[in-house]
């Protein structure tokens, strides 16, 4: 998919690739009373759906793939039924499992936990939320591409190998 192939041919202008997945643990810590309990994970990817979704140019794009690691909140087919069965044109494709690090999204993450959220000592969300945007501006001037070594080949052949420890585990390709 980064390669912008699906199914061995080339994706075109109208189609779109993202890469999605939650960052539960940012949150103020200075806290004056205890924190709620978490609720369920499906409700808020369901919320970053509909609005990544509904917006241009998703919303007339041919096709859009997301690229989603297994986590609660996008688990399995049901979570890709319901995502088609949304918007027709949305098609979700997960990462083998264990396999998280290889969504782009993930690499983000990494830079912000270290970047802006360490030490994570913050008064409120206010401050959370402009921590957060001066890093994503910053970011956004100053990030380059990755020069990937780790080709699908080598995804495959790391798979496979895998596999041959669990006969009975399905050996998929990857995406």
């Amino acid at each position: 998919m980064y390669a912008r192939v699906w199914e061995g041919e080339p994706l075109g202008e109208n189609d779109f690739v993202l890469s999605a997945d939650e960052k539960p643990g940012v949150q103020a810590r200075y806290r004056k009373h205890h924190p709620l309990p978490a609720g369920p994970r499906i409700v808020p990817f369901s919320r970053l759906v509909d609005q990544v979704m509904t917006s241009e140019p998703y919303a007339s794009a041919r096709r859009v793939f997301w690229i989603v690691d297994n986590g609660a909140s996008h688990r399995n087919w049901p979570a890709a039924a319901r995502l088609n069965d949304a918007f027709s044109h949305a098609h979700m494709i997960h990462l083998p499992v264990h396999a998280s690090w290889l969504n782009q999204v993930e690499i983000y993450f990494s830079a912000v936990q270290r970047k802006a959220l360490t030490p994570d000592d913050f008064y409120d969300l206010n401050e959370v939320e402009q921590r957060l945007l001066s890093f994503h501006s910053r970011y956004n001037t100053t990030a380059r591409p990755f020069g990937w070594t780790f080709t699908r080949h080598d995804l495959n052949q790391l798979l496979t190998r895998i596999g041959r420890h669990d006969r009975h585990a399905p050996q998929p390709l990857a995406a």
